[in-house]
């Protein structure tokens, strides 16, 4: 599972990687670039949650290859792209292929490992979007130098089957025997329960530092420091560097943590706080002079959009339990691709405009209003399991 969401950022990187020269070639203006975004963002909040049932339903073995199956087809698609249309339709169908990552890596995570080590499960499994991304600029442009933009996405298309190959094979059929169907077992959970709206607004709000500098790192060096595409290579790997640290990090807390304090509501508020600090330096960005300092800052927001994820993740599950754990990772993943569906042609349009300090203060506030949200719901109410919902033996 680490592998395959490695590969899913990978798969949705490579535009953002590649996005100065494709926006040269293909007349793509950076708001047409935010509304592309957009709309993978819009697929992907729509897949996470359809997959999430799915996969509880179905098990993992069989849904992740449908899955994969669909968005290597629409990954290796972007390479016959050849303009907003042809991207825009692209990327909603990768989307949507790719809302089942973290569905299927949080539902494996729980069939696989006891509580104890679930955190850094979650982030083991999940690490592989930040090392997706890490990785993404030297697989990718070395391929774009030598055959062309195009070749890079059936680059994609390739690692991609090859995984297909790789699950097929290696996973037990009896894996998922144990699953059962959601409607079988356990109520749905209610929407209207302001507990779930909690992690949404934790886990999407916290995160919108993440996305921004995902999607829009390439353009600002290139807009403001007149980075060629190769240049590039050398800072993109960085940012998420930090991410993937903080995956580990904030994992390893939050397993320690769990065995030592009955308190878990004022620990995971603690995190989040702790998330909201280190993306404070995002107010000095567009003030900094060179690439390498605009690069730091962006690598210590990174770092602290983990204390976000991971505890927002298991808050989740101490909640509602395991039994739908699949739908649970959806949701959340699901309103994270929303809020950036929402917000990125936005802030391609203060891209074109030059107005790059308001886009970094835009995206810093939002981890501060995701925890009040999420404190406001929390008031008074119980960690428990949801009425309803039964928590799994393991």
């Amino acid at each position: 599972m680490m592998a395959v969401s490695t590969i899913s950022y990978i798969d949705r990187s490579t535009l953002a990687v590649l996005i100065p020269t494709i926006m040269r070639d293909t007349k793509m203006s950076a708001t047409e670039y935010g509304w592309v975004v957009a709309g993978f963002s819009w697929g992907y909040m729509l897949g996470n949650p359809v997959w999430g049932r799915w996969l509880d339903r179905i098990g993992v073995r069989v849904g992740m290859l449908l899955a994969v199956g669909l968005w290597t087809l629409a990954s290796t698609a972007h390479a016959w792209a050849a303009g907003f249309w042809g991207f825009l339709i692209a990327r909603c169908v990768l989307g949507f292929g790719e809302g089942a990552t973290f569905p299927g890596a949080l539902r494996t995570t729980i069939q696989t490992l006891p509580l104890p080590s679930r955190s850094r499960g979650i982030a083991l499994s999940y690490s592989g979007g930040s090392l997706g991304a890490i990785i993404t600029p030297f697989v990718v442009t070395p391929v774009f130098h030598l055959y062309g933009w195009q070749a890079a996405f059936l680059f994609t298309g390739l690692i991609g089957a090859l995984w297909l190959a790789w699950w097929w094979f290696s996973v037990s059929k009896q894996f998922d025997s144990s699953v059962e169907s959601a409607a079988e077992s356990v109520e749905p959970i209610s929407m209207r329960d302001p507990r779930i709206w909690a992690y949404i607004a934790a886990y999407a709000l916290g995160n919108v530092p993440l996305g921004f500098v995902l999607y829009t790192t390439s353009i600002y060096l290139t807009k403001v420091f007149r980075l060629s595409q190769s240049e590039l290579a050398w800072y993109l790997w960085i940012p998420p560097l930090g991410w993937e640290l903080g995956y580990f990090f904030w994992g390893w807390v939050l397993d320690r943590r769990l065995t030592r304090t009955k308190e878990r509501l004022s620990m995971y508020r603690g995190l989040f706080l702790v998330g909201l600090v280190l993306t404070i330096p995002f107010a000095g960005a567009s003030l900094a002079p060179t690439p390498a300092a605009v690069i730091a800052i962006y690598f210590v927001v990174m770092f602290g959009t983990g204390a976000f994820i991971i505890p927002a993740v298991s808050y989740a599950t101490a909640v509602f339990g395991s039994r739908q754990s699949a739908f649970i990772g959806g949701l959340g993943a699901g309103s994270f691709s929303m809020i950036h569906a929402v917000l990125m042609p936005g802030f391609g349009k203060l891209f074109d405009r030059g107005e790059f300090a308001f886009a970094f203060y835009l995206a810093m506030g939002f981890p501060l209003l995701g925890l009040l949200i999420w404190q406001g719901l929390n008031r008074g109410r119980p960690l428990g399991p949801a009425p309803g919902i039964v928590l799994s033996r393991g």
